[in-house]
């Protein structure tokens, strides 16, 4: 899709996807507010459910792109397959943590609040409290169907050096200096969480360049945040959105988290060779693409620019290393309790039951999770992307998992009455 200026949500981290804020924008270059406008109206690059009209003088602030009412269809937590058998507790502290936001939130203090004061030993007690306080809804699709695609992530280790030498020969970079983000809903309170990406010439705004052309000029020089000995290792770290680093020269371990990225939507390398009759569907997992690529070293960058996205990490010091990385609510997501939502359908830091099987088989996988991240990838209302952890075990489990699911969002009573007023 060509571009002028692309556009955004936050995306992972599938991480935690935190857009640095140009408040004086508008005002210092009033001109150029109006040229980014122009430039998103007439030809950003949006999911179909954020496409809008061109924008034209006179014409009315953008209207909420319409959805079927009956995105989120109220249930009862006897329909919910699995609910009973699910050990509740092992979600808690993943709620309590998507408390640490939500209880700012009127429609969340309530239970929040109550949450701490409810004996963490006692799985009755939870699951009395879930029931006591939240309303289960099932997640649609736009067509009416219940069923979508739930994939998985994980953070993994990498590698590498703070200087290029030896086998350390693939950058990870900070973000560069004239990447400008913007956030939109200043201007149009609708497009809250949106962004638009793109970088100045002169008086001009133009869109930043895509993954082929950023590593072919010198844009990056002088951004090199670690040179890490493996560029597939790297372009999935970037599809992970975070991971850690083994810095082979200092015998520390660090975190790289995403900061952010260059406004191109995520397109899929497995689908790419899918597409070209190169790998069949069941083959295109990460292993299966990382195989491919181990066979066809030339192709390698072909391969790659298939995606134009292009992510820019910054260092976190690994202070805890059971504590997994923060995402897009800036919360520590918890292995196997986490999962990343189209945050357009699903609140940020909600339960959500999901009921779909374990990686490449039909082992049920039916357990409460908290919506704690968005992905590039992840859009439409029932699709998820599963949290597994860190390291090679959760790798394993996170590239195979290519599954079929159901979603159920709990939403605190309170809401409905709000909703109601």
């Amino acid at each position: 899709m060509n571009t002028i200026i692309s556009i955004a949500q936050p995306a992972s981290t599938n991480s935690s996807h935190i857009a640095h804020s140009l408040p004086m924008l508008f005002d210092r270059f009033s001109l150029l507010a109006k040229a980014i406008l122009v430039a998103f109206a007439i030809s950003a690059c949006t999911t179909p459910q954020q496409t809008q009209p061109p924008i034209k003088p006179g014409v009315p602030p953008l209207k909420p792109v319409e959805r079927p009412q009956e995105i989120l269809k109220p249930t009862t937590f006897s329909a919910l397959s699995g609910w009973e058998q699910d050990d509740l507790g092992q979600a808690w502290p993943a709620f309590l943590t998507s408390c640490q936001v939500l209880i700012k939130k009127e429609d969340w203090r309530e239970p929040c609040t109550i949450a701490h004061d409810v004996d963490t030993a006692d799985a009755k007690a939870i699951r009395t409290f879930f029931e006591a306080f939240f309303v289960p809804y099932q997640v649609l699709n736009p067509d009416g169907s219940e069923q979508g695609l739930v994939t998985g992530y994980y953070e993994p280790l990498l590698r590498g050096s703070r200087k290029r030498g030896g086998p350390y020969q693939t950058p990870l970079y900070r973000v560069p200096d004239d990447l400008l983000t913007i956030e939109l809903a200043g201007v149009y309170p609708e497009l809250k969480g949106m962004r638009l990406r793109g970088r100045l010439a002169g008086n001009k705004v133009l869109p930043y360049p895509a993954r082929a052309e950023l590593l072919q000029s010198a844009a990056l020089h002088g951004k090199e945040l670690f040179w890490v000995d493996d560029a597939v290792e790297a372009f999935f770290l970037q599809v992970q959105g975070s991971g850690r680093v083994q810095l082979m020269d200092e015998k520390e371990t660090v975190r790289v988290a995403y900061a952010e990225q260059n406004g191109y939507p995520y397109r899929s390398i497995g689908k790419y060779l899918v597409d070209k009759g190169e790998l069949t569907l069941a083959q295109a997992s990460a292993q299966g693409i990382k195989t491919w690529v181990a066979a066809n070293p030339s192709r390698k960058t072909e391969l790659f620019n298939v995606n134009p996205s292009y992510v820019f990490f910054r260092e976190e010091k690994l202070l805890d290393p059971k504590v997994g990385p923060k995402g897009a609510m800036g919360l520590p997501l918890t292995p196997q309790r986490s999962i990343a939502v189209d945050a357009q359908f699903i609140p940020m830091g909600a339960p959500v039951f999901l009921a779909t099987t374990q990686p490449n088989s039909e082992i049920v996988l039916q357990r409460l999770m908290l919506a704690q991240d968005t992905g590039g990838a992840i859009k439409s209302p029932v699709r998820a992307d599963f949290f597994w952890g860190f390291g090679a075990e959760a790798g394993e489990k996170a590239g195979r998992m290519k599954q079929r699911g159901m979603m159920w969002v709990l939403l605190p009573k309170l809401s409905v009455k709000l909703s109601e007023r």
